[in-house]
């Protein structure tokens, strides 16, 4: 059997990454959407992604996509699902791996972000987007909650030094519900992951709330479930 024949035989297909970056501000989980720039669906908004370059893996592109479009490197990414069916890009057969990361809203290059005319929306009001990309976030979402759950989520989205109501503000944000705020301290001082520093935040009351910082942690760490998913 003639193996190279076997392999040119074959239908060649595109590949791609999209990305899903979530950042975080005001008590709000965001999500960085684009217009996008060439057709088809010219104009209407989209992810950020791109195409797999022949020396490239597809984290090294969503490594590259990343940097070029929030100006950030060494950022926490996770791989989300792949999207292969045949009609899902009217402009060509595509098959993409969805990435889900997430940013610190204070660290990224606005102007970057500006410059190709992105805008962040909370993602309790998000816009239509194009192809399949909407199924896209909703399985990052629920993959971000899935990791929230038994890895402390917070360290890629608050500022360094952080109070457990910001703490808790997220996780409620990022699932989307309420918790019990008494439940939610008890749980992280079990899990021993946050250091209390000796200055507060008294702008909320006037006793003030002390804040935290994360430990370093192993990121291979397994810990108890902070909260059910």
């Amino acid at each position: 059997m003639n193996y190279l024949n076997l392999y040119q035989n074959q239908p060649k297909y595109n590949v791609a990454v999209d990305c899903i970056v979530f950042g975080y501000e005001n008590d709000e989980l965001k999500l960085l959407l684009y217009p996008r720039h060439l057709p088809p669906s010219q104009g209407e908004w989209s992810l950020m992604g791109g195409f797999v370059q022949e020396d490239e893996s597809m984290e090294e592109t969503t490594i590259r996509v990343l940097k070029q479009s929030v100006g950030l490197e060494n950022i926490f990414m996770e791989q989300v699902h792949a999207f292969s069916k045949p009609e899902r890009d009217p402009g060509a057969r595509v098959i993409c791996m969805a990435f889900y990361a997430l940013i610190r809203l204070d660290q990224h290059d606005k102007d970057l972000v500006d410059s190709y005319g992105a805008k962040w929306f909370p993602i309790s009001n998000l816009p239509k987007l194009i192809f399949d990309h909407d199924d896209m976030v909703k399985l990052a979402l629920e993959k971000l909650q899935q990791t929230a759950s038994y890895k402390l989520i917070g360290k890629e989205l608050l500022p360094e030094q952080f109070t457990l109501t910001q703490l808790h503000n997220l996780y409620n944000t990022i699932f989307q519900r309420k918790f019990d705020a008494g439940n939610f301290r008890k749980k992280l001082s079990s899990l021993n992951l946050l250091q209390r520093l000796t200055i507060k935040d008294t702008g909320s009351s006037k006793r003030g709330a002390y804040y935290y910082m994360f430990k370093e942690q192993s990121e291979d760490l397994i810990i108890e479930r902070i909260v059910k998913v």
